[in-house]
């Protein structure tokens, strides 16, 4: 029974430090794992070098209907859709891995990531609670955040419909319309 107490202790170690490397904030790190928060605290200082950020978790839905933040968080969730249905993890670790995922496009591309790690997870727990979800465009067949109620047969997505001012700026993370 040590052994296997001890195991998980490392394995909840190495989630936090994978966690802290990809810019979590600690509410997410107490949220998914058993440490202790004085134990975490000490990891985040060592691992990033400095003190966590203070401050609420983002709560609201209505940053991930913003247009460019839609089209990001569209992104990362179907890529961890994808990997929910195709693979064995752990909820937390289904996260990490879409998220590397979703950095790793994001930079293929030239962009940068416009959401945080914390805010992926954020995303999940608003899918799994009911409160997001995602929607088939009828243009061009893709699945988008939305709220739960939207009009499915008649959605548009940002990409096929962007806003006036779209590509407009040159905004880190914008997407450049072509």
């Amino acid at each position: 029974m040590r052994v296997k107490s001890i195991l998980t202790e490392a394995k909840q170690i190495e989630r936090a430090v994978q966690l802290i490397h990809l810019g979590a904030r600690l509410q997410l790190l107490e949220s998914e794992t058993d440490l202790s928060y004085e134990r975490l605290l000490r990891l985040y200082k060592e691992v990033s070098g400095k003190s966590p950020s203070k401050g609420q978790l983002p709560f609201s839905t209505d940053w991930f209907m913003t247009w460019q933040p839609n089209i990001h968080a569209s992104l990362f969730l179907n890529i961890h859709e994808y990997l929910n249905k195709a693979a064995e993890m752990d909820e937390i670790d289904t996260v990490i891995k879409a998220y590397q995922l979703y950095q790793e496009q994001t930079t293929a591309q030239g962009l940068e990531a416009m959401l945080s790690v914390t805010r992926a997870w954020r995303l999940v727990k608003f899918v799994d609670n009911g409160m997001l979800t995602l929607t088939k465009c009828c243009k061009c067949n893709g699945q988008f955040v939305t709220h739960p109620h939207e009009i499915a047969r008649h959605f548009v997505c940002g990409l096929c419909n962007p806003p006036a001012r779209a590509g407009k700026g040159r905004a880190q993370g914008s997407i450049q319309m072509h």
